[in-house]
């Protein structure tokens, strides 16, 4: 406790330093640890139990009957879990909850706001659990767990901006090690998603993280160059989702699942109030479903004066172009698509352009899978990073039914590969 007081004595600059010149990794870890998305109701339960002991014996949760954290952010498709396993046990487990139909567990407390502002899918880090056996090996899992998780969420799950809620205590590793900023310049002193306890948020942005990384730790030795460890290094133990379309979510809450976790085990579904009981059904519409997601109370006022959405839309990032060829004029645009419907799709275009003008849309759905449309962009809405645009088109062709009648029929992200 002596050398904890004396080192946060030090000024903020020479704890950070101090913080960089500790740092070690290991370029190659143990052949045995396995990196992956917790797919399987062992590697769930697994993970849910890891994470209910550590956050009771912080303080950050009341120990639960059922011996596991399980919350309504784990029944999103939106939310993915990734776990470290060693020796086919689970030894680490992290989970990526992106904005959904839900928002986010810092959005009751934090300011996301100014992060929106520079445009890019925002998914906030949380349920981070390292078995004690690992805890004190030098990062033997948590550094791998954190790279894949970076990785993950850029390669797959379409994420710029990281947010985080952390203790106080844990705040200035994640800044001075991870290029974390802090969202504000104030503690909070009570974050009801971790029983109460004190929590400071920050943020990583992944377009300007390698600059960053690179000008702290590039000319360190290679195992404490942290912007080779995290951006150049390939970890043979992490294991990447198969997809046959340009997904960005990897569902695995097949019926059974969501029953044995979210009814049986924990009464997570029957006590939401209405307003998060009628969205669920919208997100989970299959016939399979129905039978296992909570009922609606007779009174209750399921639209709470939002109005639900209709037409289910599907998270995607696809490379497409639109080309305008008319009296107006003629014009090839590069955009991505990042969502789609059954009669629509939204876009990302660095360059503006025009509205309630017919061009052909060229989608590349997935490898081999291309799309051709006539649609119009019919609104817009403006970013720091960019303009996202609605279109609408009249008749979709084949494979943009056939990608969305893998998404209306699959249930997890193996049905829909």
């Amino acid at each position: 406790m002596g050398l904890r007081r004396l080192f946060g004595a030090l000024p903020r600059g020479l704890r950070f330093w101090l913080y960089r010149r500790m740092v070690s990794v290991q370029l190659q870890p143990d052949a045995e640890l396995e990196f992956k998305i917790a797919e399987t109701a062992q590697e769930l339960e697994a993970c849910f139990r890891l994470l209910h002991d550590a956050y009771v014996g912080a303080g950050f949760m009341k120990p639960d009957p059922s011996g596991m954290r399980i919350t309504i952010y784990h029944a999103l498709p939106t939310t993915t879990t990734l776990c470290a396993k060693y020796r086919g046990e689970v030894v680490g487990t992290i989970s990526i909850i992106r904005e959904g139909v839900f928002g986010f567990p810092m959005q009751a407390i934090f300011d996301l706001e100014p992060v929106r502002a520079r445009g890019g899918q925002i998914a906030e880090i949380s349920a981070l659990a390292v078995s004690p056996a690992f805890r004190k090996t030098g990062g033997e899992v948590l550094f791998p767990l954190m790279k894949y998780m970076r990785e993950y969420c850029e390669r797959y799950f379409d994420t710029r901006h990281l947010v985080i809620a952390v203790n106080p205590d844990r705040i200035e590793m994640y800044e001075a090690l991870l290029t974390f900023d802090r969202l504000v310049e104030r503690q909070v002193d009570h974050y009801d998603f971790a029983n109460g306890a004190p929590a400071v948020g920050a943020s990583f942005d992944q377009q300007s993280a390698p600059g960053r990384f690179r000008r702290l730790f590039g000319g360190r030795p290679v195992g404490r160059n942290l912007h080779r460890y995290f951006y150049d290094l390939k970890l043979p133990q992490f294991s990447w989702p198969q997809r046959r379309y340009h997904t960005t979510n990897d569902p695995v809450m097949t019926p059974a699942l969501l029953d044995h976790f979210f009814n049986r085990l924990s009464p997570v579904l029957s006590s939401l109030d209405d307003r998060k009981k009628a969205l669920l059904w919208t997100i989970y519409d299959q016939l399979d479903y129905k039978p296992v997601l909570p009922t609606l109370s007779p009174a209750g006022d399921a639209d709470g004066g939002h109005p639900l959405r209709n037409c289910r839309r599907f998270s995607m990032r696809c490379p497409a172009q639109i080309e305008y060829a008319d009296e107006a004029g003629k014009g090839v645009y590069v955009v991505a698509v990042i969502d789609i419907s059954h009669s629509g799709f939204q876009a990302e275009s660095r360059l503006p352009l025009p509205l309630d003008r017919e061009g052909e849309a060229v989608v590349e759905l997935g490898e081999g899978k291309r799309s051709v449309l006539r649609a119009r962009a019919v609104r817009r809405k403006d970013t720091l990073g960019g303009a996202f645009y609605g279109f609408r088109f009249e008749e979709s062709d084949a494979p943009w039914r056939e990608c969305i009648s893998a998404f209306e029929m699959g249930y997890t992200y193996r049905d829909i590969r």
